[in-house]
């Protein structure tokens, strides 16, 4: 893969004591196209803006996936990333689901490696922070007729990161929403395509005006199922159990949720994917079944949940204090990512700079 170098590194300008989410770039991105059927040869090169077609179809007409993941420093000192192969595997159905040709998950895997061994320097060393890694797949054509484009490009960049939440592992309040919805059945839900995202910042919006850190989505349907939180999925700790909203396309397969199921099932907990919905949970917060909650996603890693707003109601969970469970899986989750705790069936993938980077 052909590497093309900044001239100079802007790492010395980066204050790693103050970081946000995603608002400071690394000094390089990979980049790949697609054209007359096929993807070009891929490289690296230095970071900066793309030239984009103001009829470009991604723009209008939302043809654009995307994916999230992270590079972590260990404890001893080598840089590791988290599950890459479920997101190689998430991009090949959000592809589909959007015309987009396919990436395949070795080449994937490939340019994340190699983008982030060339950029090693940026990888944060305190706990809690971590270069988070944006691939993207999107419309490189100009056109204005509604139709899958014939020319895609394939980007990644990365951007070190503090904790997603000012809270850390503080709870966060949630409401539920009872009006707006963020997928429906049959339509694009399980896909990490940019339109979600983009549907959900009004209702967002309101919770924030209100004073909810995210918003609780109920099913596009009857508005009664619980389904996800924000761009995160959810999971329930009833006396005995854990309950979670199952995949029936409507929620994104986070590697998160997966990660957090294979925990607690070998940990000896019972795991119930099933539908849940806001009685039962409104219900088990106030007979004190409902123990805990929590949010999973790439970004929080894990988010406590404190209250839940539903008909003009708080429902306040534990306290709002860390449930004990929740605790646990965020320490686990860390101490995987960060080397300290044994990487359970080669969840990470070691990356190594070569000699130059």
């Amino acid at each position: 893969m052909q590497v093309t170098r900044v001239a100079r590194s802007r790492l010395a300008e980066v204050d790693f004591d103050n970081l946000g989410f995603g608002d400071v770039y690394a000094d390089h991105m990979f980049t790949m196209t697609y054209a007359d059927g096929v993807w070009s040869v891929p490289g690296i090169e230095p970071f900066g803006p793309i030239a984009v077609h103001p009829a470009n179809s991604a723009l209008h007409y939302g043809q654009a996936v995307f994916e999230g993941l992270k590079a972590f420093r260990g404890v001893d000192g080598r840089i590791r990333l988290f599950r890459a192969d479920m997101n190689a595997r998430r991009l090949v159905e959000s592809c589909d689901r959007l015309c987009i040709p396919r990436i395949d998950p070795d080449v994937f895997l490939r340019a994340v490696e190699r983008l982030v061994a060339v950029d090693h320097r940026w990888v944060p060393r305190s706990a809690g922070q971590s270069l988070y890694v944006r691939p993207i797949v999107f419309s490189d054509e100009g056109h204005l007729e509604v139709r899958p484009a014939n020319r895609y490009r394939f980007v990644i960049f990365t951007s070190p990161v503090r904790a997603y939440f000012d809270t850390g592992v503080g709870p966060v309040s949630l409401l539920a929403e009872e009006s707006y919805t963020r997928s429906a059945p049959g339509g694009v839900g399980y896909a990490k395509t940019a339109g979600n995202y983009a549907a959900s910042l009004y209702p967002g919006q309101r919770g924030r005006d209100a004073g909810y850190a995210q918003v609780l989505w109920l099913d596009g349907v009857e508005h009664r199922y619980v389904e996800e939180v924000g761009a995160m999925n959810i999971f329930f700790r009833f006396e005995d159990r854990v309950v979670t909203p199952d995949l029936r396309g409507t929620i994104l397969p986070g590697v998160t949720r997966a990660s957090v199921i294979d925990l607690l099932r070998a940990a000896g907990h019972q795991v119930e994917e099933r539908r849940v919905s806001i009685d039962e949970i409104t219900e088990g917060a106030r007979s004190g079944r409902l123990r805990e909650a929590f949010a999973a996603g790439t970004a929080a890693v894990i988010a406590p949940v404190g209250r839940i707003g539903y008909k003009g109601t708080d429902h306040t969970l534990g306290n709002e204090q860390t449930g004990e469970l929740t605790r646990w899986l965020y320490e686990q989750l860390t101490g995987i990512q960060r080397g300290e705790i044994a990487d359970p069936d080669g969840w990470c993938r070691l990356v190594t700079p070569q000699p130059g980077d």
